[in-house]
């Protein structure tokens, strides 16, 4: 089949990723459609050559989908009684070509949706079923392999089968695109999944080691309690935080904390730091032209923030708030962002000065 791109996103994001896919693949020359549900938590894009087409959307480039997959087959109207049959006919069908397992590993998944939500002791359990099948019909490695691709089986009901595929390098590392993180018991606020969720979906490993460094220093803008600079000062930062409201008293304890208490939305630093980080609820174009700023006059190498969207519009906004930061901010500079798990009504953009990769 693989006629189609099969994306999970947020659910009640779907019209955002739809429309991000199609200005996407215009912009790359393919022609096709987006189909999807409003709260599905999935996106489907229909195009004649899928396989091309992803490719020249790589997963990093994507704002709005947490996992990129290319569909294989769509069962409907599958027995429960027995459901591995059809999915082994089904790939039969798609690898017919493949010499050896076509696959290094199995996840059985469903949308992050509250009416597929139902489905997860049914994706565990069939999981632990149709692993051994794969294996004994030669379609599945008998052990992980990283270097071919995985395949999906992703429960859209209890009859009905999405078989999909993705490349581990062009794909979130996490079944349903979602990283478990725990939420730390010292830790000041939610907020810092946010920021911890950043840096390992934003930055690659190489990035983090060199990146984010012991005695590096930042600033963290609107910190109030303190989340976001709490992930900083555990990878060795030292921070000056800026918030009128106040921090948490284990932040100012630890040694590695400067509380200023001033507005963060005009402050600057009296000479370069390595980071800076804003998480502040403000009208996202004049977050994105802050930021813009900061990079631009040098009072940063590197930054997080975020970009709270507005119920409208938002795939529009998204875009117009990214090309006015780099625009504004006047230099070379890598740009990625995402839609996080741990965001809701905002995206977590992570920006470099080109040089300083």
């Amino acid at each position: 089949m693989t006629d189609a791109l099969f994306c999970y996103c947020r659910a009640g994001f779907e019209p955002e990723l739809a429309a991000e896919l199609t200005e996407r693949a215009a912009h790359a020359g393919f022609a096709g459609y987006a189909r999807t549900e409003r709260n599905s938590g999935f996106v489907e894009f229909i195009s004649e050559d899928a396989p091309a087409l992803s490719r020249a959307l790589p997963f990093a480039k994507l704002i709005f989908a947490r996992q990129k997959l290319l569909r294989l087959a769509d069962l409907r109207g599958i027995d429960p009684k027995d459901r591995i049959a059809p999915i082994i006919a089904a790939l039969g069908e798609t690898n017919a070509a493949a010499e050896g397992p076509a696959f290094g590993d199995l996840w059985v998944e469903h949308p992050d949706s509250d009416e597929c939500k139902p489905l997860a002791g049914l994706a565990r359990s069939f999981g632990n079923a149709l692993r051994p099948a794969l294996r004994k019909a030669g379609r599945l490695t008998r052990e992980e392999d990283a270097r071919k691709p995985r395949l999906h089986v992703v429960f859209l009901a209890g009859d009905h089968v999405v078989l999909a595929t993705s490349e581990p390098r062009d794909s979130a590392p996490w079944p349903l695109g979602i990283p478990r993180l725990r939420m730390h018991a010292d830790a000041p606020s939610r907020s810092a999944l946010k920021l911890e969720e950043a840096l390992i979906t934003l930055l690659t490993d190489d990035e983090r080691q060199r990146l984010l460094r012991d005695g590096m220093r930042g600033a963290d803008l609107g910190a109030a309690p303190g989340g976001w600079t709490w992930v900083l000062v555990r990878n060795g930062l030292h921070v000056t935080s800026i918030d009128n409201g106040p921090l948490r008293q284990q932040l100012l304890d630890s040694g590695r904390v400067d509380h200023l208490r001033a507005d963060g939305f005009t402050w600057q630093p009296k000479s370069p730091l390595d980071w800076m980080v804003c998480d502040m609820v403000e009208q996202p174009r004049r977050v994105a032209e802050r930021m813009a700023t900061w990079l631009r006059e040098g009072w940063c190498r590197h930054a997080v923030f975020n970009l709270k969207l507005p119920m409208k519009k938002r795939w529009d906004e998204t875009r117009l708030c990214l090309d006015l930061f780099e625009q504004q901010a006047r230099k070379p500079l890598l740009v990625r962002a995402r839609q996080l798990y741990h965001d809701r009504e905002e995206i977590t953009v992570f920006a470099t000065v080109a040089s300083h990769r």
